[in-house]
């Protein structure tokens, strides 16, 4: 059976751009996999930690050591990691705030950089152990920031994921949703793209 993880980033829930087309996408997807599971982590209602000392020493430090809080801290770092890996595919709702992600995916993330678990350094250099997957990243950007030299959003999404082994990554692009009537034919062209990836 196939699994869809989807990660849920937008501020305004549901409502939010970025949702709205990852509901599409994930409605293209459950079509093509009527008996298929989809995973929602929504990182917004879940309060993840900000790293700090704490998550520092929950993620690297001596186990025997761990106070309750880093154990429990680890443990949702284990969930966070068991569920990537068992998703086949990945969908991701990037929307764009002040010229990045919102910070709920930066703590995200940090629980997901694990020395020995997500990635390793060899004598080559890191090596992700995360299995390739496909992984579709929605970004809406209320002005136009592809290719403009201002993006510091999706270089920064695809260099995380391909440290932890994600190479395989599409791009949906959103973009002009606060320049009238731009927005139109920009959410047109990602209901498109998301069409022909399903």
């Amino acid at each position: 059976m196939a699994t869809l993880l989807y990660i849920k980033s937008s501020i305004f829930g549901d409502g939010g751009q970025s949702s709205q087309l990852a509901a599409a996408f994930i409605e293209k997807w459950k079509a093509k996999h009527p008996q298929g599971e989809i995973l929602v982590r929504d990182l917004i209602t879940e309060n993840f930690p900000h790293m700090d000392g704490t998550v520092v020493t929950a993620l690297r430090g001596d186990a025997a050591e761990h106070s309750d809080e880093h154990r429990a801290i680890l443990q949702r770092s284990d969930e966070l990691v068991a569920e990537l890996n068992k998703a086949d595919e990945v969908v991701i709702g990037v929307p764009f705030y002040n010229f990045n992600i919102p910070s709920q995916m930066k703590s995200y993330f940090d629980l997901l950089a694990r020395a020995g678990v997500t990635f390793s350094y060899t004598e080559n250099g890191p090596v992700g152990l995360i299995e390739d997957k496909p992984v579709s990243l929605i970004t809406t950007r209320g002005g136009m920031y592809r290719d403009s030299g201002m993006d510091f959003q999706i270089p920064y999404v695809k260099q995380f994921l391909g440290f932890i082994g994600l190479k395989n990554i599409e791009v949906i692009y959103a973009e002009g949703l606060a320049m009238g009537g731009v927005a139109e034919k920009s959410l047109a062209d990602a209901n498109a793209q998301i069409a022909a990836i399903h």
